[in-house]
């Protein structure tokens, strides 16, 4: 019973070096905001797609962008990018046609500024993947680190016994083992999401890029005296 009790994780991680504990702690802590960081990019992520979706639906059913202008900007609604993009860009729009500008100069401000709120919202969707990216690439490296100093103590602490044997030398090489355990239970999740995370940011951004487009395609219109609507 007495064995157990001592092999147990718990009791390997409370007799394990300063050196080994202060690596595990470190890779809890990792991955503990791992997680936060990871939850709250699939929170984001989701409302930018619905957001994102409702809005173009909303843009291409509307027949004075103008109005569309107006609404948007009683109740913005921050998650959509392409919403945030439309905003931006018609508002230049407007501002440089008052100025009695070349249609030309006028589409030029209009999609520099599209362009402005385009990375904007690249930035926002790709918030805390380079977190994500370093927990995973470093956490099985500092495990290992843990493992090595561990089991280098081990061997060194058979200098002080007359008889080596495996119930001297597999505590520590246990304890020493739990870190790079850690190392991959913290580096895993971070992996796996930021590679899901950023083919969904990357996939957004086409859409949102997509949609400037087109936006550039009506606005250009307008600027030429083509048709009022779409």
């Amino acid at each position: 019973m007495n064995a157990a009790e001592d092999m147990s994780i718990i009791s390997l991680i409370g007799n394990a070096g300063l050196v080994v504990q202060l690596v595990m702690v470190s890779l809890v802590l990792a991955s503990v905001v791992s997680w936060v960081m990871i939850v709250s990019r699939v929170r984001v992520l989701s409302r930018a797609r619905r957001a994102g979706q409702a809005f173009e639906e909303r843009f291409w059913s509307v027949e004075d962008l103008a109005t569309l202008y107006q609404q948007v900007r009683k109740s913005p609604d921050p998650d959509s990018g392409p919403e945030t993009i439309f905003v931006a860009g018609f508002q230049e729009f407007v501002r440089l046609s008052k100025s009695a500008r070349h249609p030309d100069a006028v589409m030029e401000g209009a999609q520099r500024a599209m362009r402005v709120a385009l990375q904007r919202e690249q930035s926002r969707l790709n918030r805390h993947l380079p977190f994500l990216a370093s927990v995973g690439s470093t956490s099985p490296y500092v495990g290992l680190f843990g493992t090595v100093w561990g089991i280098m103590n081990s061997f060194r602490a058979l200098a002080h016994v007359s008889q080596a044997t495996l119930a001297v030398v597999a505590p520590g090489i246990a304890e020493a083992l739990i870190a790079t355990a850690m190392g991959l239970l913290a580096a895993i999740p971070a992996v796996v999401s930021y590679n899901r995370f950023a083919s969904q940011s990357d996939e957004l951004i086409g859409e949102c890029e997509m949609f400037a487009e087109e936006f550039s395609s009506v606005l250009h219109r307008q600027a030429h005296g083509g048709e009022g609507g779409q």
